[in-house]
């Protein structure tokens, strides 16, 4: 491969290209490291070159360059991903994004933007005129709408408006492809889910067409509980009441408060909390609403004013917070049965105890609100955690399992023969992030 990339870097001039080992191996990375499963496994996988382009001419002109040279391509935002999403398994280059940061425009209910562009930019840039992107990660103000779209599926804002590959939460993608001679393409409507979620093996994001919602001054909350049950059935009669706006209903059991260090003064130890942003008109509503499940408001303030961002202790933050402290901890995700969601999650709550400590998020799936969970779990061995897995499945749990780096071994079990029938037509030598799919094959260039 080393004659081939010195080809492909002499064909690039003027696109900024980074060869320093140091920063090529950081480049290489995301937070797979809350896996003790994939750390082995992708130790030492690391990309050869880093490109960074700054328009969609130059991703072309890149995409180009490597199917010349047959040279593998993994695409990144700012890394941070959880499964190895952008781990390159095949060397080759790391295609990072984040100099493509501009907001082509931004109209009442829709923004188009590129890839690069960080959330909190896109949220900036939309609220001057009174609107706001319907959700994101809690990585919010570091993940790029890029990364977003191609590794997650929800998180602040889901318990509205659903999960990020529901139908309308992304109106149009364009994408650079690895065909013999690259084009962009422009995907509208139910066509996104071609690229959606498919871990940049299906094309280069380079532009995105998102809706918005109207921006709300918000407040954040902290609710707690003495008995975890009844801070469920408070986040799911919460999440019920559709008349209360709401972003955020994440629920903690007991010991988790623990890792929340800034947060600690307004939860008692022992007890059972729920962290919130509701809008400020909503506000009058909830008093009433947490008396009836037997808990206590210990923190209110307006999101405008805020010293705390409760957001970035909730999703997969809540897992950073506990490792910062105990680097044994790693998690799950699962998704419960809605008609019977909180007796299950009774049921795994007294039957691990604290040896997979309940964390709750609530979000719409279908038109109904149901949490799902994202478990801090003690880990001892990769058998035992697989015995929890099977264990959850058992019981009639959907586990999107993070400790793997397949797509069909997470949470999607089987690739959508949509999104196989567009990766053979825009990536016929399969360059794009091989090794990611049981499906599909990759073979190293000489």
């Amino acid at each position: 491969m080393a004659k081939a990339l010195e080809t492909l870097i002499n064909s690039l001039a003027g696109i900024e290209i980074i060869t320093e080992p140091t920063q090529v191996a950081k480049l290489s990375q995301d937070y797979h490291t809350f896996s003790p499963v994939l750390v082995p496994k992708l130790e030492g996988k690391v990309g050869d070159i880093v490109v960074r382009p700054a328009n969609e001419d130059e991703v072309i002109k890149v995409a180009a360059a490597c199917v010349q040279c047959k040279i593998p391509v993994t695409v990144r935002g700012a890394g941070t991903g959880n499964y190895g999403q952008c781990v390159p398994l095949h060397g080759g280059v790391i295609l990072d994004m984040s100099k493509m940061q501009g907001i082509p425009w931004v109209k009442p209910g829709v923004a188009r933007v590129e890839a690069g562009v960080k959330l909190a930019a896109i949220d900036k840039k939309a609220r001057e005129i009174g609107w706001e992107i319907r959700m994101a990660p809690s990585t919010y103000r570091t993940a790029t709408i890029g990364g977003f779209i191609a590794g997650g599926s929800g998180g602040i804002g889901s318990i509205q408006y659903g999960l990020l590959g529901d139908r309308g939460n992304i109106l149009a993608l364009r994408v650079v492809t690895l065909e013999d001679e690259p084009r962009a393409i422009e995907l509208r409507g139910d066509d996104v889910h071609k690229v959606t979620h498919a871990w940049g093996i299906n094309g280069i994001i380079t532009e995105a067409e998102i809706p918005l919602g109207p921006a709300y001054p918000w407040a954040e909350v902290i609710v707690t509980f003495e008995d975890f049950m009844a801070a469920a059935k408070f986040g799911q009669a919460l999440g019920n009441a559709d008349g209360m706006i709401k972003k955020l209903i994440a629920v903690f059991a007991s010991p988790i408060s623990q890792y929340f260090h800034p947060l600690q003064q307004y939860i008692p130890e022992g007890s059972h909390s729920v962290l919130l942003m509701l809008a400020e008109p909503s506000l009058e509503l909830l008093p009433g609403l947490v008396q009836q499940y037997g808990g206590q408001i210990t923190y209110q303030k307006p999101v405008a004013e805020k010293s705390i961002n409760l957001g970035e202790f909730t999703w997969n933050h809540t897992t950073l917070h506990a490792r910062t402290v105990d680097t044994s901890i790693t998690y799950l995700q699962s998704m419960f049965p809605a008609d019977a969601s909180l007796e299950l999650i009774e049921h795994m709550y007294h039957y691990f105890g604290d040896e997979v400590m309940m964390h709750l998020e609530f979000f719409r799936v279908n038109g109904r609100v149901i949490p799902g969970a994202l478990q801090l779990v003690r880990y001892s061995t990769e058998e035992r955690l697989n015995e929890i897995i099977r264990y959850h499945e058992a019981k009639g749990v959907s586990i999107a399992n993070p400790h793997t780096y397949i797509i069909e071994d997470g949470g999607r079990k089987v690739i959508d023969p949509e999104q196989l029938k567009f990766k053979e037509m825009v990536d016929p030598y399969g360059l794009m992030n091989p090794g990611k799919s049981k499906v599909l094959e990759f073979e190293i260039p000489n």
